[in-house]
């Protein structure tokens, strides 16, 4: 697997990191089979600068080592293209083997503490990540690279993307969401779900839990209303 952290710091003129993380891997399916894309949570303090949720994105591309190097030409170029004054992008990009406990040590802290650039680039110098910044403060690099720590782990955070999951919305049958590429539906309470329908408001957002895209419910009435996890 290679793993692609983006963050985009993304200011409040730019279309966001999450999108930018979309375009860019709508735009590598036509050479690459992706897994996914994921949203990761990254600590929220008054000394980081961040519009909304100081969130990063990572592209999980089921490729070999080989195709790095195009893959981070294509990221890089989307990048620069959708470059807004006032951000701070930063993108990194590393395959499955090189990712070490450090690398997945520095996204855990950055869930939970301020990190530095400076440890961000010893981390992805001592792992073999390749990153740049992008613009502005580079700051980007930061969460590009504890995106690409969490990513590895598959326990973390929320896709974005999966499979055909952006297109269910409104009230959709249990075996629609199966085929859209959810693999797991499940109550906050643990209870499974496999038959049935949910009302989705906007779109499935599942969890990434143990490798799987997990879709959490909740029983409202005679309804099953899907949730938005973090």
């Amino acid at each position: 697997m290679i793993y692609v952290g983006i963050d985009d710091t993304d200011s409040l003129e730019s279309r966001g990191t999450g999108r930018l993380a979309r375009t860019i891997a709508t735009e590598l399916t036509n050479k690459y089979e992706i897994f996914g894309v994921t949203r990761h949570q990254l600590f929220v303090h008054p000394d980081i600068p961040f519009t909304s949720h100081n969130s990063c994105a990572v592209i999980h591309a089921q490729a070999p080592p080989t195709a790095m190097e195009e893959i981070f030409a294509t990221a890089k170029r989307l990048m620069i293209e959708d470059f807004v004054d006032g951000s701070d992008p930063g993108l990194a990009i590393t395959s499955s083997e090189h990712i070490t406990p450090a690398a997945v040590a520095f996204g855990q802290d950055a869930k939970s503490m301020i990190v530095a650039q400076e440890r961000a680039l010893n981390v992805a110098h001592n792992c073999g990540i390749h990153v740049e910044g992008l613009g502005g403060t580079n700051g980007g690099i930061i969460g590009a690279i504890a995106g690409i720590g969490l990513a590895s782990i598959r326990n973390d955070g929320r896709f974005l993307l999966k499979g055909k999951n952006r297109e269910l919305s409104g009230l959709r049958s249990v075996q629609e969401i199966f085929g859209a590429g959810i693999d797991q539906i499940l109550t906050l309470q643990g209870e499974s779900v496999i038959e049935g329908k949910i009302r989705i408001l906007k779109n499935a957002t599942p969890s990434f839990i143990h490798g799987k895209a997990v879709l959490f419910v909740e029983k409202n009435g005679d309804s099953i209303v899907a949730l938005k996890r973090a």
